[in-house]
C-alpha cells in the first residue's frame, strides 16, 4: 500500500505536481501589506510507520541532481579564499565603515541575520530579505530575482547598493583596498597574472572563493549517503510528505531548491503580493511574481520567511506553501512531519578558523575616512 501510494505520488511530481517555494535598492514600504488568510488547522491523522528501504531510496534520489549552471565553477585558491574571508569582514568597503557583508549575513548565525529587512547605510532597509550566504553556490543565480548570474556578479551589487553599503563608485573601492600595504600583497598572492591586481572585479572573486567554501553538512548528508538512522522515523515521514506532495517540484537538488524560480501564489494568488520580483531583472511580465527559490537547507535557523521576511515561523510558512503552492489545507500531523524534515537539514557550521572575523590590516593616511552622508 505505501510502495503504491509511494509511486502514484513521483508520477504526479513527474508531471509536475504543484510546488512552492536582498534586498532591492527602492526603500521599504510606509505600512506592511496585510497577512495572507490564516489557514485552518485539521484533526491531526493517525501517524504511519517511516518508508520502507527500497521507498527511502527513491525518495532520496530527488536531492542528488545538481542544478543547471551558466558557467564551471573555477577554481579557487586559499589565497584567494582568504583574501575573501577578510573582505568578508571588512566595514571599509562601505562609504561610512561600519557595514560588512557579515553585517546583514551573519556566518555564525546561518548566514542571516534573522531580521526581515536589514539595516543598511544611515539605517536604511530595503524592500527584501538577505538570503542565507550558506550553500549559495548550488544556485542558478544570485538574489531574489536572479540579477546576479554567478556568486562574483552578486558580490559586486552591496558595495555600490545607496541602501546596503553606499559606496560611490568602483575608485572608492579600490582606493580604499589600495591605500592598505597589506591588502595590496594578498591581492598581488591571490591574483599573481594579469595587470593591477586590486580591483573591484578581483575583490569580488575573492569573495566569491570564500562564499563557495561556505557549506553545511547535515545528518540529510549522511542519511543521501546511506545512514537511514541518521532520521528519525518522523523525518522520513516528513521526506516522504515533502516528496509525494510535490514540494520537491521546485526544492530539489543538493541544496534543496535554489535551481529554479517559481511564482508566489501558483495556485491560489497570494495576498497583498506587490513585488514583482523577477519581473524587475527581466522586464518580462511573465516573470512576474517569481522568485528564485529558496535553499531549504538550516531552514529552521534563517527566518523571517519569504522574500520580504513577512512569515515569523516555519509551521505558518508550510502551511501557507501548502495553501498557496499545493492548493492543499495541510493537516497538524502533516505539518508536523513535514517541519521534523526540514529540520533534519540544519547542518554544520564550517570551524571558526573559517568563517570568524580575521585580523584586518589598520588604516593608513591614504585610506579615505568614514562618510555618513
Amino acid at each position: 500500500m505505501t510502495r503504491n501510494r509511494l509511486l502514484l505520488g513521483f508520477t504526479l511530481s513527474a508531471l509536475g505536481a504543484l510546488a512552492g517555494c536582498e534586498r532591492s535598492t527602492g526603500t521599504a514600504p510606509d505600512a506592511a501589506p496585510a497577512a495572507p488568510a490564516p489557514v485552518t488547522a485539521q484533526a491531526p491523522a493517525a501517524k504511519p510507520s517511516a518508508p520502507d528501504a527500497d521507498a527511502v531510496a527513491k525518495l532520496a534520489a530527488h536531492f542528488f541532481q545538481a542544478p543547471r549552471t551558466q558557467a564551471p565553477l573555477p577554481t579557487d585558491t586559499e589565497a584567494q579564499v582568504a583574501l575573501g574571508r577578510m573582505l568578508f569582514h571588512e566595514p571599509r568597503l562601505s562609504k561610512n565603515h561600519d557595514v560588512s557583508c557579515n553585517s546583514c549575513h551573519g556566518l555564525t548565525t546561518f548566514g542571516v541575520d534573522n531580521k526581515a529587512l536589514s539595516d543598511g547605510h544611515k539605517g536604511q532597509k530595503g524592500t527584501r530579505n538577505s538570503p542565507t550566504v550558506y550553500n549559495a553556490a548550488h544556485h542558478i543565480a544570485q538574489f531574489w530575482d536572479g540579477r546576479a548570474a554567478t556568486l562574483e556578479a552578486q558580490a559586486e551589487g552591496p558595495m555600490m547598493n545607496p541602501v546596503e553599503m553606499a559606496m560611490p563608485d568602483a575608485k572608492r573601492v579600490e582606493a580604499t583596498l589600495s591605500s592598505m600595504p597589506e591588502y595590496a600583497t594578498r591581492f598581488r598572492a591571490a591574483f599573481p597574472k594579469g595587470g593591477r591586481p586590486v580591483t573591484l572585479a578581483n575583490a569580488a572573486r575573492a569573495l566569491a572563493a570564500f562564499e563557495r567554501t561556505l557549506t553545511t553538512p547535515s545528518r540529510f548528508d549522511r542519511f543521501l549517503a546511506g545512514e537511514h538512522s541518521a532520521l528519525s522515523a518522523q523525518e522520513q515521514r516528513g521526506l516522504e510528505a515533502f516528496v509525494t506532495t510535490g514540494c520537491t517540484t521546485c526544492h530539489n537538488g543538493p541544496a534543496v531548491g535554489g535551481a529554479s524560480f517559481q511564482k508566489l501564489g501558483l495556485v491560489e494568488a497570494y495576498p497583498a503580493l506587490t513585488d514583482a520580483g523577477r519581473f524587475d531583472a527581466t522586464k518580462n511580465e511573465d516573470d512576474r511574481g517569481y522568485f528564485r527559490v529558496p535553499t531549504l537547507r538550516n531552514v529552521e535557523m534563517t527566518g523571517p520567511y519569504l522574500h520580504d521576511g513577512s512569515v515569523k515561523d516555519l509551521p505558518s510558512m508550510v502551511r501557507l506553501m501548502g495553501r498557496y503552492q499545493l492548493g492543499r489545507t495541510l493537516k497538524d500531523g502533516e505539518v508536523d512531519d513535514l517541519v521534523a524534515f526540514l529540520k533534519s537539514l540544519t547542518g554544520e557550521l564550517p570551524p571558526a578558523e573559517r568563517i570568524s572575523a580575521p585580523p584586518l590590516p589598520p588604516s593608513t593616511k591614504r585610506t579615505p575616512k568614514p562618510d555618513p552622508s
